[in-house]
């Protein structure tokens, strides 16, 4: 016998201030820069540095980079993920599954995971499936949405059954999407060279236990397996280091100081952690990477940015198929919808 009550898909990434502005820039990073799972260190140690130097300094070039991508209707990141969770309900519909909520959240800003936690509650959801928006899974990501998650379900008076995804690095389909949009974006030939570049995390988390470096890195392997790229024409590496501890390596900027040494003119860089396209990737891969190979290789080198696949056919696809997996039993249609998927 199938609920009858509205499931609740919540789909989760990780923020952008309200405004390109220093002061809004400054409360999104108070918030991210607060969150014990991003900066774990003695909280008397880090909030003097955090309010008294970098909250000072950070914003106003945070800000800046932020009006660089900035557009008419807003952050391209919210526009992006507000667009995946209408097609995401829109690909339920047409596969016959209808009593479901779909929301975007963000962990930091908004629209806020208490926020859409709220809707959900009003339409009388008592089944949530939450989905974090990053295919890898790291501590700081998506163990910071689902702890965020569990404290703001847990001060509610009905608590609902919940589901949780915490990765899909190595989901056919995703494989299959990631192969397809780089192909689209680049054409491999013996000599090019594709980096797929993540965002950095430290050395110490995974020796804890994160399974963050060990899901990238089969991630890079199966998609280059997909493209048929050779061994030596591909390589894994980590970007944006906060501050000076032990990060994973190696760094994007060594891989792609290597590779000029060696003679490559043609390069492709990916960074299929971001499930859509932030700060993060429209400029520190789509432009500050590039500028650096650039300057590495000579003004004559490509150099290629593969985008996020944002809310493109086949990531919205994916996407939906992983839900309707988690959504077994609780909708009727998606359990036989769901076992028919590859």
């Amino acid at each position: 016998m199938f609920e009858t009550s509205p499931v609740a898909v919540l789909l989760v990434n990780t923020g952008t201030p309200d405004e390109p502005t220093p002061a809004a820039t400054r409360r999104y990073l108070a918030q991210f820069l607060s969150d014990r799972r991003v900066v774990d260190l003695p909280r008397w140690r880090w909030l003097p540095i955090l309010h008294g130097i970098i909250l000072r300094t950070r914003p106003r070039r945070s800000a800046a980079r932020y009006r660089m991508i900035w557009t008419a209707d807003g952050s391209p990141y919210r526009i992006v993920s507000l667009q995946q969770a209408a097609r995401i309900h829109d690909e339920l519909l047409r596969r016959g599954i209808s009593n479901v909520h779909v929301i975007s959240a963000m962990r930091y800003g908004n629209p806020s995971i208490a926020d859409a936690l709220g809707e959900f509650e009003h339409a009388g959801c008592t089944r949530i499936v939450v989905l974090p928006l990053f295919p890898q899974y790291s501590s700081a990501m998506t163990g910071s949405i689902i702890e965020e998650v569990a404290s703001q379900l847990m001060v509610r008076k009905r608590v609902p059954e919940t589901r949780l995804v915490t990765d899909y690095h190595d989901h056919p389909g995703y494989l299959d999407a990631l192969a397809h949009s780089i192909r689209q974006a680049w054409t491999y030939r013996p000599g090019g060279k594709l980096l797929f570049s993540y965002h950095g995390t430290l050395r110490e988390d995974v020796e804890n236990g994160d399974p963050y470096e060990r899901q990238t890195r089969a991630t890079a392997a199966a998609v280059a397996q997909r493209l048929g790229i050779a061994t030596d024409d591909w390589r894994v590496s980590y970007q944006c280091r906060f501050d000076k501890r032990d990060w994973l390596t190696p760094s994007t900027s060594s891989i792609l100081e290597r590779w000029a040494a060696q003679g490559a003119c043609d390069v492709a860089v990916v960074s299929p952690v971001f499930a859509t396209d932030c700060l993060e990737t429209l400029i520190d891969c789509g432009v500050e990477q590039r500028d650096t190979w650039k300057r590495l290789a000579g003004c004559d080198a490509r150099f290629t940015y593969v985008p996020a696949l944002n809310a493109s056919h086949e990531h919205i696809s994916v996407l939906t198929d992983i839900l309707q997996r988690e959504m077994e039993g609780w909708i009727e249609g998606a359990t036989t919808r769901a076992t028919a998927q590859p």
